[in-house]
């Protein structure tokens, strides 16, 4: 039997947070309680939490290409993201990996199957330091969307598919200006060529996206996959998802989409470096207008890692909420929202002993510890 004693512990539990001792047995929460024992490793008053659970992180496109031009070995950058994620405190990760781009010249249209591959084989092998599954992102405007998509439906780590727009002037790019500084700035669009590049975008949703939106639908549904819809902008956005029978609404770039969103029981997920920042970068909601409003139910960190226990502080700093309540919004939501919730998630007798122990200086909030079923990780 392996057995791990930490006491002297602000445990966060679901519903409460109590100075403790978590008991962990062959990488399972044996027990809990609320008293300080002598033996184990004492945590001096610091903060044990559950592991974090991320849904939607692209980090693996920033590690396979961290400049522009540059292509990292896609075996040496699939390990440098798993321990970013390990240093950051996640231990459940949704890979977001995308399925066509809006830009032509964009890695994500030819590296999708080295990406899925290089996680399914180092998933399976054990070679990962924290759980990985998919999340494929679908570009609706991509002719080939459905057909890839297709080819990974049965794999047992697709946890989640989301339907993308990133068609200018509408949804994340309602403001014309705001995407055209996007795209010249990261992917070099130049402004001779900026209104055919626009217009090709506007072109390609037309011929496409009607029909890849039927078909990815029809596929979820049929193979029980949890949709997701993402940057809805209006009413009627958050309507087609609900028919849809999508559970999370990704990045609502409006106060009213989320609010619909919400009140009609889809989990609205925002940004952690939009609360970090204090607001968005494409102009649209704060995400911490959403969550004073109680309006959002999953944080992601996006392309920030570490972003995403921040985002948890920094809410708890600003709304005055306890800390063990605003954590569900990086652990026990997102985990229920792929349904995962039944073995991680929560400080609870039974669930896997993913944990990560924390210090807080009323700066940034520090990473000591992460511990994945047991084993420390980082």
């Amino acid at each position: 039997m392996n057995e791990q004693i930490y006491t002297n512990y602000r445990l966060l539990l679901p519903d409460r947070e109590i100075l403790g001792t978590l008991v962990v047995r062959d990488g399972t929460i044996a027990d809990i309680q609320p008293d300080v024992v002598a033996i184990g490793q004492n945590g001096g008053g610091d903060y044990l939490m559950p592991g974090l659970v991320e849904l939607h992180t692209d980090n693996l496109e920033t590690c396979i290409s961290p400049r522009p031009g540059i292509r990292w070995p896609l075996e040496a950058a699939a390990i440098y993201h798993d321990r970013e994620l390990a240093a950051a405190g996640i231990t459940t990760v949704c890979d977001a990996i995308a399925i066509g781009d809006v830009t032509p010249t964009s890695l994500r249209f030819n590296q999708y199957d080295e990406a899925i591959d290089a996680i399914q084989k180092r998933q399976q092998a054990g070679g990962f330091s924290v759980d990985h599954r998919l999340h494929l992102r679908c570009e609706l405007g991509f002719d080939r969307v459905y057909d890839i998509t297709e080819r990974y439906a049965s794999s047992p780590l697709l946890v989640l598919i989301s339907l993308m727009d990133h068609t200018p002037g509408q949804r994340q790019f309602v403001n014309l200006d705001k995407f055209k500084a996007y795209y010249s700035g990261k992917h070099g669009i130049k402004p001779g060529e900026m209104e055919r590049f626009i217009q090709d975008r506007l072109d390609d949703q037309q011929r496409h996206a009607e029909s890849s939106r039927r078909a990815l639908v029809a596929l979820t549904q049929a193979r029980g996959i949890p949709l997701a819809s993402h940057d809805d902008e209006t009413v009627e956005h958050v309507r087609i998802a609900l028919e849809e029978g999508a559970a999370i609404a990704e990045f609502p770039t409006t106060f009213i989409a989320a609010k619909e969103a919400h009140t009609n029981g889809l989990q609205v997920m925002v940004g952690a470096p939009n609360l970090v920042l204090g607001g968005s970068h494409s102009g649209n909601v704060s995400a911490m207008d959403l969550v004073e409003s109680d309006l959002a139910d999953i944080v992601s960190s996006d392309y920030v890692p570490l972003s995403l226990l921040q985002s948890a502080f920094t809410i708890a700093h600003k709304t005055g909420k306890p800390l063990y309540e605003t954590i569900h919004l990086i652990t026990s939501n997102p985990a229920k929202a792929i349904r995962l919730d039944g073995d991680r998630g929560s400080l609870e007798i039974g669930k896997r002993a993913d944990l990560a122990i924390v210090r807080d200086d009323g700066v940034v909030p520090k990473i000591k510890v992460t511990i994945c079923q047991g084993y420390r990780v980082a």
